[in-house]
């Protein structure tokens, strides 16, 4: 998908705060919450096995329910490592210490042939 230099900017821009991770290095951690930032209908059409949702629009009101506590590990992902990077700056700016971006979202999970939830 082709963005605009203004949202390139802005992930950029957010990218220098955010730790990202490669599919492999997630492979290797244990215990980090996969979290699917991805619109309800992207969601639907297919996610990763495990991956919990709360959407980009949402995520900033509703993590602190699903997750109380703020040095929990939390992996980020969406299409393709861009929405996963700006949520993932908004919950540090939260309190979460142990957030993460995952390179390549979605696009390099399903590409590598990982483990999905195949959409309705």
């Amino acid at each position: 998908m082709k963005h605009s230099v203004e949202f390139q900017a802005l992930v950029d821009e957010a990218r220098a705060r955010v730790t990202e991770v490669t599919v492999d290095q997630w492979l290797a951690s244990s215990g980090a919450r996969l979290i699917d930032v991805r619109e309800d209908d992207e969601w639907r059409a297919g996610h990763a096995v495990g991956a919990e949702h709360l959407g980009r629009g949402v995520i900033e009101r509703d993590i602190v329910a699903r997750v109380p506590d703020k040095d929990a590990e939390l992996v980020l992902y969406c299409g393709g490592g861009f929405r996963s990077v700006l949520a993932a700056e908004s919950l540090q700016k939260m309190g979460y210490t142990r957030v993460r971006s995952l390179i390549g979202g979605w696009r390099e999970w399903t590409e590598r042939g990982l483990p999905t939830v195949a959409g309705a």
